[in-house]
């Protein structure tokens, strides 16, 4: 992976991270759910659950935060150049399968999040990868 591949990538998980996350939001608006829900579920991959709510908010910024830029470098190395948002979107579905199927099983809290807005958040964050990818290779 070129140095520029780095950059860009780490651009477009920090684009993709802060709005991907617009579906559930959106979701725990419209059920009238605590909006910090999904950050606090997030926190609970670096620490037990039951600790405070800031704790938890903190850990869990943290933790979306690490996995949304090293994900936006793996998708900045491997997606398509062409359609690049749309396999970005099709990125996203399969990550969604990892966290949500697989390693979402250890830790309770994000496996009790409703699951449709959590697969839409990782659907929107892999096209938006793939949207600033995209751009990206426009001005190059």
């Amino acid at each position: 992976m070129a140095t520029s591949d780095l950059g860009i990538g780490i651009r477009a998980g920090v684009i993709a991270g802060l709005l991907g996350g617009a579906p559930s939001t959106v979701h725990a608006l419209a059920m009238r759910r605590p909006v910090l829900d999904t950050v606090r579920a997030a926190g609970t991959i670096l620490l037990r659950d039951g600790r405070s709510p800031p704790l938890l908010t903190a850990a869990g910024v943290a933790a979306h935060a690490a996995i949304s830029l090293g994900w936006g470098v793996v998708l900045a190395a491997t997606l398509p150049r062409r359609r690049t948002a749309m396999w970005g979107a099709v990125a996203g579905l399969a990550i969604a399968g990892v966290d949500l199927g697989v390693l979402a099983r250890r830790w309770p809290r994000i496996r009790a999040l409703p699951t449709l807005p959590q697969v839409a958040d990782h659907v929107a964050y892999g096209a938006l990868v793939g949207l600033v990818l995209s751009r990206s290779a426009r001005r190059r």
